[in-house]
Formats: C-alpha cells, sequence, structure tokens
C-alpha cells in the first residue's frame, strides 16, 4: 500500500535550503521515493489553512518510507532541512 509523506515547510534560510534540495534527491532515489508536488502554487478550498511550501512525496509504503526517512543517506539532508526551515509533516496511508 501506497504511503505519501506530506510536508507543510516555511523556509527560514533559502541559501541553507537549497543545500537540501540537491542532498534530497538522491537519497529518494535510492528507497524509490518521488515527489508527487514540490512547492507548487495552492489555494485554500475550505478552512483556514495557508500553507507555506507544500511538498508531497510518495512511497512504495510505510516501511520504505521509514527506511529512507531513518536513512545514513538521507539523515544529513534532514539535518540541514530543520536548520533551514520549519515544518509540520505527516505520512499519509494510501489505498
Amino acid at each position: 500500500m501506497a504511503a505519501y509523506f506530506i510536508v507543510d515547510i516555511e523556509v527560514n534560510d533559502p541559501q541553507m535550503y537549497e543545500e537540501y534540495r540537491k542532498l534530497v534527491g538522491p537519497t529518494l532515489e535510492r528507497y524509490g521515493g518521488k515527489f508527487l508536488a514540490r512547492g507548487g502554487a495552492t489555494e485554500t478550498i475550505e478552512g483556514d489553512w495557508r500553507p507555506k511550501r507544500l511538498v508531497i512525496l510518495e512511497f512504495e509504503d510505510a516501511d520504505q518510507f521509514k527506511r529512507w526517512y531513518y536513512s545514513p543517506e538521507y539523515s544529513e539532508a534532514r539535518g540541514i532541512r530543520f536548520k533551514a526551515s520549519s515544518a509540520r509533516a505527516v505520512l499519509l496511508q494510501g489505498i
């Protein structure tokens, strides 16, 4: 069952965040993750949610997501993201 990592990111240090963007792609490829949406325009339809930068990643399943998220390969990139931004994130199980 597919799993989706949905992240609402507020970038505080664009220069440092650019470093993260350079590092994250190869880690995703290695673990079979792929971008479905990455920072595109959003339009609020209901409620008062105003995402800053919305990213949606797809993985084969939740276990594969966790392999990637906690991997040594992603560790450096994740640390840079934590320093350059703040985020709210969820893992959504697909159908």
